[in-house]
């Protein structure tokens, strides 16, 4: 990824929601992403517009968001990290809504190393 494809954690939360209702609505908009994060339409505009430039969306001429495959292979590892964590939190007895919190903060700062070797060792223990 170039610098210029650089996503800060609100990006990636972004990109994560759209995949999210995507999955649940079929067709998004930014008012159902705004709806969704609880964020201002104009924040919400903002930030599509920066991702649009990123190359990480595209918005068709109904005005409805699609993830490019960049953006799509963002949110995807992003969302599986989300329901890892959530999954392993509340697993360990964490409160689900803490555990939601958490791993939505988680989800942005480990490695990739340390998140496949963690992923492996759930694996195994699940064996």
């Amino acid at each position: 990824m170039s610098s210029k494809n650089k996503l800060h954690a609100s990006g990636e939360d972004y990109l994560e929601t759209i995949l999210v209702l995507q999955k649940k609505l079929g067709m998004v908009c930014s008012v159902d992403v705004a709806r969704h994060m609880e964020m201002s339409k104009p924040s919400v505009c903002h930030a599509v517009s920066t991702l649009r430039d990123g190359g990480f969306l595209m918005m068709d001429e109904d005005h409805f968001l699609h993830l490019t495959n960049v953006g799509r292979e963002v949110a995807e590892k992003i969302y599986e990290r989300h329901c890892f964590f959530t999954e392993q939190l509340i697993t360990a007895g964490v409160d689900p809504k803490t555990a939601e919190a958490d791993a939505c903060r988680i989800e942005h700062i480990i490695s990739d190393e340390s998140f496949d070797r963690l992923k492996e060792a759930a694996e195994q223990e699940q064996n």
